[in-house]
């Protein structure tokens, strides 16, 4: 026994436990938190074995998406066969969209209560990344939460990553409860983004721990790049929507929690927000904290945040740590189903603040698939908040590729938000308020107010040309947008595109 009255094994040991075919469930919130020594000796155990002629491919669970040394690792050693509920792997996503690899997209809420009712079937083992663990079962996880509490009770087999380049107080961030199964689940006690209502470690039945891996790898720092004219635009026309609401009484006096998603057009909207004095000092009930809004936290603006995962820089996690007493009284980290609980959205009122790929005229909301058959990322948690959201904005450029691909679209061509969850439609064009208009005045608002001016009268034509219906598409018609793209590269053939420089998007988580 070694570590804690544990076995003490290496990764590689620990690899060669796990056979072909095994379910394997990961912790990660994005790259916080994700397991990291044991994937890359699974990776190397796959390469080694395909190397033999020998068959070996995993099927892999975690929160959501990943860090490089899980998802990119194992499936440049081709050892993943199956994969759940969320990614943004370039080499995965190939993978899947060749049909190489199962992939299950899934809202993020959803993940903990289809593990423990066995949607997936038995999850053979757990790798969880934790600061420490104790010898009754208490596990203090790192910088992430999300799905690891429920993992370490489902799990037949369980592993810990004790990170030690983690701050052991992270665990004073920590907030973990595990609600009851239905029907003796209870509501959520929840009134306050900051309020604690669990505990700050997660539990495991110590006789199911196998062995414990000692690493020292930090998490793979996040990376955007800085705001252009597109996300600030695009920042700007929200900042003046929320002040506007402000001022007729829409949201109180003393604001609403914001949710946010991740990427270049959600850091402009926070720091445009931070910016504008009109707008109170707030909080957040998000799933994902990024390094934008510790600064808002360090300016005062923002006065709290409810989270499931820290996604920083390497600069702010140095902050975090040198300012622990600071962020800890700030900061709350919590399980994916209590952090994306559609209950809480609901419950706090949240303003909720997405990206989209594309959206329709009629206000249906595409977040995953291009041209609806390629897989970018996933739905992650952005339909944990939009469907029930105080206000749901979802945010995107006007256009891509400079020019060739319009977001705004007749039809689209997969439907992850529907027209009952999307309030508010931005581009950095316009905005358009869609609260309480029938299907041709959105479809109106949408065109004049956020389609591309290259686009809008090729738009308004297929509006007016349609019968008189309540939602009026020519179905021979609806995909003429998308077909022109995959045939000559161009929504519009005969147009002369002007190079448009555009913010890197990111869906969800």
């Amino acid at each position: 026994m070694g570590f804690q009255g544990f076995p003490m094994l290496t990764a590689d040991e620990v690899a060669s436990l796990i056979p072909h075919d095994a379910m394997v469930a990961f912790s990660g919130f994005t790259p916080a938190g994700t397991a990291k020594a044991v994937p890359q000796a699974l990776a190397r155990r796959a390469s080694d074995l395909h190397s033999a002629g020998l068959p070996y491919q995993i099927r892999v669970l975690t929160g959501a998406s990943t860090g490089t040394s899980l998802d990119d690792t194992l499936a440049k050693a081709d050892a993943i066969s199956w994969r759940a509920p969320y990614q943004s792997s370039s080499v995965l996503r190939k993978q899947i969209n060749q049909g190489d690899v199962a992939f299950v997209d899934m809202h993020l809420s959803h993940v903990p209560q289809s593990v423990l009712f066995g949607f997936f079937g038995k999850i053979d083992f757990a790798v969880i990344e934790a600061t420490d663990i104790t010898p009754d079962g208490r596990v203090y996880l790192s910088t992430s939460i999300g799905a690891s509490p429920t993992f370490l009770q489902a799990a037949e087999n369980v592993i810990i990553e004790v990170n030690r380049s983690h701050s052991h107080r992270l665990s004073d961030m920590a907030d973990i409860v595990v609600p009851k199964p239905p029907p003796h689940r209870h509501a959520i006690d929840l009134d306050h983004p900051l309020e604690r209502i669990g505990k700050p470690y997660a539990r495991v039945d110590p006789e199911k721990v196998i062995a414990i891996v000692e690493t020292n790898e930090p998490d793979e720092p996040a990376h955007f790049a800085d705001p252009d004219e597109v996300s600030n635009a695009i920042a700007d026309h929200v900042v003046k929507f929320l002040t506007k609401e402000l001022a007729c009484g829409r949201i109180p006096r003393e604001f609403l929690p914001l949710q946010s998603g991740v990427g270049n057009v959600a850091n402009a909207v926070l720091q445009g927000i931070g910016e504008n004095p009109e707008i109170p000092n707030f909080m957040m009930y998000t799933e994902v904290l990024q390094s934008s809004a510790l600064e808002l936290m360090l300016q005062g603006r923002l006065l709290g945040a409810s989270t499931c995962a820290l996604v920083l820089s390497a600069e702010a996690t140095r902050q975090v740590t040198d300012n622990i007493d600071f962020f800890a009284t700030r900061t709350v980290l919590r399980p994916q189903e209590i952090s994306n609980n559609p209950a809480a959205v609901r419950q706090l009122g949240i303003i909720a603040m997405n990206t989209a790929l594309e959206v329709d005229i009629f206000g249906h909301v595409n977040s995953t698939h291009v041209c609806g058959q390629q897989i970018m990322n996933g739905i992650g948690g952005s339909g944990d908040f939009a469907r029930n959201a105080y206000q749901s904005i979802f945010m995107c450029p006007s256009v891509a590729k400079g020019g060739r691909i319009s977001t705004i679209v007749p039809m689209c061509t997969h439907v992850d938000h529907n027209e009952h969850s999307v309030h508010v439609v931005v581009t950095e064009q316009g905005l358009a308020d869609l609260r309480g208009l029938a299907p041709q005045q959105r479809a109106s608002t949408i065109i004049d107010r956020c389609a591309h001016p290259m686009y809008r009268d090729y738009l308004h034509r297929y509006l007016r040309e349609e019968n008189s219906s309540h939602i009026p598409h020519d179905l021979s018609r609806c995909f003429e947008l998308h077909q022109n793209l995959l045939q000559t590269g161009a929504m519009l053939p005969d147009c002369s595109f002007t190079r448009v420089n555009q913010p890197e998007m990111h869906c969800g988580v």
